[in-house]
């Protein structure tokens, strides 16, 4: 079963756009990895210095060896945020 994960950061204030342009680059290159099947960053309208990630892979599996790439070589995406990055976990099952 697919797993779903939901980010939520804050970039420093005024550094949203420097945030979502390093995202670009980011997502286009974790789409790569096996098990990927999405890896999309959204700018928030109502406040640009909000971001979501929306992530899903095909299992578990998948996604713990991302999570083992991310610990060896880390991102330097997240430097750019402020706060704590929120994180949720679903189970993917598609409602309609």
């Amino acid at each position: 079963m697919s797993v779903r994960i939901v980010l939520t950061m804050t970039a420093a204030p005024g550094k949203g756009s420097d945030l979502a342009q390093a995202y670009r680059s980011r997502c286009a290159a974790v789409r790569r990895e096996p098990g990927c099947e999405q890896f999309d960053a959204f700018q928030s309208i109502d406040d640009p210095d909000r971001l979501v990630v929306m992530e899903r892979w095909t299992d578990q599996a998948a996604l713990d060896v991302h999570a083992e790439l991310n610990r060896t070589h880390p991102s330097k995406v997240r430097q750019l945020c402020v706060g704590v990055v929120q994180r949720e976990d679903y189970e993917y099952n598609r409602t309609r």
